[in-house]
C-alpha cells in the first residue's frame, strides 16, 4: 500500500511526524507532501494565482508553497504520477476538527481532495486543552489510529466519502472508546473578534474561537465523543446536496 500524507499545519510540524509512524504501521511505502508554513483555516483553497514552489526536504519527503490541497494535487498528479497512491492521510492536526471546524479545516479539506482524486482518505486530529496545547498527546492518535484506519479500509470506504477522525485529549490508555458520530454544532457565541491596537495606535482584529463549549454537545455528535474521551469517527459526503429540502424546492418550482 502507498500512502501519501499531508497536512496544515506545515512541514515542520510535530504532528506531521505523529502521521507518519501512523503511516509506517500500515506500509513502508510513504510518502510526505506538506506545506511549507502553516496554512491552518484555508479550507480547500487552491493557489491559481501563484506558482507552486516544490522542494525535496529529504527521502520522499517534499514541501511545497501551496495549500494542503495544492500538496495533494502535487503528490498525486506529479510527484506519485507513475503510481497513484491508494491512501491519503491529512494530519494529524494540532487541535480538533469536530462540528464546524470541517468548513474551515485545511487538514480536512486535504482528505477531501484525495477523496475527489478517487483514492481513499482520512483526516486525522489529536485534540488538545488549555493545559496540553503545549504538548498535545500526540501517542494517543499513534497508539490508536493504525488499527482504527485498518478496520475502516476492511469495511470498505465508499466513493466520494472520507473519513474524519478526532483523538481525544487524554492518554492512550485512558481512550474509553470509539464513537461513529454524527458532526456536531459549536455553539457560535465563542466565535468573537479580538480586537487590539499597533505601535502606532491603528487597531486590528484576531478572528478567535474558544476552546471550551463541548460540555452540553449534542449526544452522538463528535463533540460529545471528544467530551467523553471517545475517538469520533465521522464519515462526510463530497455531496453537499440537501435531498429533503431539494425536493420541497422541487414542488415550489414545478
Amino acid at each position: 500500500m502507498r500512502i501519501l500524507i499531508t497536512n496544515d499545519d506545515g512541514i515542520h510540524a510535530p504532528g506531521l511526524d505523529a502521521c507518519e509512524k501512523i503511516a509506517r504501521a500500515l506500509t513502508d511505502d510513504v510518502w510526505i507532501v506538506a506545506p511549507e508554513t502553516d496554512q491552518s483555516g484555508v479550507s480547500h483553497s487552491l493557489s491559481l494565482n501563484d506558482p507552486l514552489r516544490l522542494r525535496e526536504v529529504g527521502d520522499k519527503h517534499f514541501a511545497v508553497k501551496g495549500t494542503p490541497t495544492d500538496c495533494v494535487i502535487m503528490g498525486a498528479r506529479h510527484i506519485m504520477k507513475d503510481l497513484m497512491p491508494d491512501l491519503v492521510l491529512s494530519g494529524v492536526n494540532r487541535g480538533r476538527n469536530a462540528a464546524e471546524d470541517v468548513i474551515y479545516s485545511g487538514t480536512v479539506a486535504a482528505a477531501m481532495e484525495g477523496t475527489v482524486l478517487g483514492i481513499k482518505s482520512f483526516a486525522l486530529s489529536q485534540a488538545y486543552a488549555f493545559a496540553t496545547r503545549g504538548h498535545p498527546n500526540w501517542e494517543t492518535a499513534i497508539t490508536h489510529a493504525p488499527d482504527l484506519i485498518r478496520r475502516v479500509l476492511d469495511a470498505g470506504v465508499p466513493k466520494d466519502v472520507l473519513v474524519n477522525i478526532n483523538f481525544p485529549d487524554c492518554k492512550p490508555d485512558e481512550v474509553a472508546g470509539i464513537s461513529v458520530a454524527v458532526q456536531g454544532k459549536r455553539d457560535q457565541e465563542l466565535l468573537r473578534l479580538d480586537a487590539r491596537h499597533d505601535g502606532r495606535g491603528n487597531p486590528y482584529y484576531w478572528i478567535a474561537f474558544g476552546r471550551g463549549g463541548i460540555a452540553g454537545a449534542k449526544a452522538g455528535s463528535d463533540l460529545a465523543a471528544l467530551n467523553e474521551n471517545r475517538i469520533s469517527v465521522t464519515p462526510l459526503r463530497l455531496d453537499l446536496t440537501d435531498e429533503p429540502f431539494m425536493t420541497k424546492l422541487a414542488e415550489v418550482f414545478n
